[in-house]
């Protein structure tokens, strides 16, 4: 796979707790999100690079172990509904910052 990434898909990613490593996805969704109405292209760009991270928290192992997986394959399908397809779930920009905020919050505090 050709990552964005390349640094963190070595295996750096691994290395960051579950709260950083959301929060770094929050941050590729909340450029997504920004670019949204300015430019379509950057805003797909910047959703590609929050999948690649999403994807790469999905592989993490210590994940797995703390139950977080299906939460995570849950994550990616809603977000892949809001971004690409027919947004059935509802989701709406402002859902996405409160869901990023915590994981935000919470990385800078532990």
């Amino acid at each position: 796979m050709n990552y964005q990434h390349k640094k963190l898909a070595s295996g750096n990613w691994n290395k960051m707790s579950f709260l950083k490593q959301m929060a770094n996805v929050g941050s590729e969704v909340e450029r997504a999100i920004n670019w949204k109405e300015k430019n379509k292209e950057y805003s797909r760009m910047a959703f590609d690079r929050a999948l690649e991270l999403l994807d790469l928290t999905i592989k993490d192992k210590k994940n797995h172990k703390r139950g977080y997986l299906k939460e995570l394959l849950r994550l990616r399908e809603v977000l892949s509904d809001y971004f690409y397809f027919d947004n059935i779930y509802k989701s709406t920009d402002e859902s996405w910052r409160k869901y990023f905020l915590a994981f935000n919050y919470a990385a800078n505090i532990s």
